[in-house]
């Protein structure tokens, strides 16, 4: 991953794109209320291809459509009642009818799909440096065939590819739609978010994520959705190495650990107000951003989230380029949008609309 440029510029200019074409998606409704969850979907999703394919795809694109729309199938699958059974019993839930085969179906696509980019990148593999996650592994199975331990194979490569993929798009379009929501929910906070790019940026818009470090408010204001709107119910599920005695409490070999990272965000001896949403939790009294160790959402140690880096890239340049571009509101008629969760493989917002209002000052 680190060779394929994170918090480097290469990716940085793939997300710029991508921003783009998201500000074009919100500018084509015309200040009318819009689903934000797809145009999302698709700017992130194609994040992912660039870093795995070495390609974006067009929005138009029948094989985009049917990546993505098996990706929604499988991931909003994950965490329902039905895949609590499936897990429970597999054996049975193969042969009867139910949303387990949506979600198998998707799930195989979306690793026929994986399957057949390998093949290709096998093809070219000789003819150029590795570009992207395919051509790096591939690469790293050639230098480990003699090593009989090796787990490096093409099925591990599969499965790579999946897991880069449910969880690189639904946690970052979960965040983003967070934060639009959040924002349209309160506009004196997006107003100053607005006027700190505005009076660092100018006209520009165009944004690196080295930027964060001159508009502190607006870097605050991220972290403080990330905190107040955490999107998992709790850690990924890690497996305990060794007997292991935790201030008085006896973890053995082999269990199962969930780390409950949101009662650490929402810990009141960390933070002031911590069921608020509050950015002043990441300023200090001369407004400076404040780093707080408390602030887990990615996990910590050796176990913390892998595509941490690419995730805090992806979301403070298009969270920035959105805000520099609109106002976001909610639909007419309406003082707040209901920030009611819907509980899937992240704690996403229910449904909703927002308005997109061009700024003319941002066009």
């Amino acid at each position: 991953m680190r060779k394929l440029g994170l918090g480097k510029k290469g990716i940085e200019y793939q997300i710029e794109e991508e921003a783009h074409q998201l500000a074009q998606a919100f500018a084509d409704a015309k200040g009318q209320p819009l689903d934000p969850v797809l145009p999302i979907t698709n700017s992130v999703t194609n994040v992912v291809c660039s870093l795995i394919f070495g390609q974006r795809f067009s929005i138009e694109d029948e094989d985009f459509h049917k990546l993505r729309d098996a990706l929604f199938d499988f991931i909003n699958f994950t965490a329902t009642l039905y895949h609590i059974l499936y897990d429970l019993f597999p054996w049975l839930l193969k042969h009867l009818p139910g949303p387990q085969k949506k979600a198998i179906d998707g799930r195989e696509f979306v690793a026929s799909f994986a399957r057949k980019e390998i093949q290709k990148h096998k093809v070219h593999e000789a003819t150029h440096e590795p570009q992207d996650f395919i051509d790096y592994y591939l690469l790293q199975i050639k230098k480990s065939r003699r090593d009989p331990n090796s787990t490096y194979d093409e099925e591990n490569l599969v499965q790579c590819i999946l897991d880069l993929f449910a969880a690189g798009t639904e946690t970052t379009t979960t965040t983003v739609s967070w934060a639009l929501l959040v924002m349209a929910n309160y506009p004196d906070i997006q107003e100053k978010v607005q006027k700190e790019i505005e009076n660092v940026f100018g006209s520009s818009q165009s944004f690196t994520y080295q930027d964060r470090k001159k508009v502190p408010y607006t870097n605050a204001v991220i972290h403080e959705i990330q905190r107040f709107k955490y999107i998992l119910l709790f850690g990924i599920p890690r497996q305990c190495s060794k007997d292991v005695n935790l201030f008085g409490f006896f973890i053995p070999k082999g269990a199962t650990v969930l780390t409950d990272l949101r009662s650490v965000l929402l810990d009141p001896k960390q933070w002031e107000k911590p069921h608020e949403f509050n950015p002043n939790h990441f300023l200090d009294k001369d407004g400076n951003f404040v780093e707080r160790q408390a602030f887990l959402p990615f996990g910590a140690g050796a176990r913390v989230c892998l595509g941490e880096q690419l995730a805090r890239i992806e979301i403070f340049i298009i969270f920035t380029r959105l805000l520099r571009t609109f106002t976001f509101r909610p639909p007419e008629g309406m003082k707040k949008i209901k920030d009611e969760v819907r509980i899937r493989l992240a704690t996403a917002p229910c449904p909703y609309k927002v308005c997109a209002v061009p700024r003319n000052d941002g066009s």
